[in-house]
């Protein structure tokens, strides 16, 4: 059955997938859909939430501590 979230919503949703590697993303988006589709009522709050919750799952933050080591962020 498909998730209705609102414009603002969805912009929540894709700006938590953003700043996640690529390869991510869709195992994010799709973990939040699956625990969006379980909850009773969608609103913005629950969707920061399980956006949120989801994301710490699948960051991997860089890390800039080792020299030489290469980095999506590094120039």
């Amino acid at each position: 059955m498909p998730i209705r979230l609102s414009d603002s919503e969805l912009d929540v949703v894709l700006a938590a997938a953003r700043p996640l590697d690529v390869h991510a993303r869709d195992a994010f988006l799709q973990t939040v859909a699956n625990a969006l589709s379980s909850c009773s009522e969608i609103g913005p709050g629950i969707v920061s939430r399980v956006c949120r919750e989801t994301q710490r799952q699948f960051f991997d933050p860089p890390d800039f501590g080792t020299p030489g080591k290469a980095s999506k962020y590094s120039a």
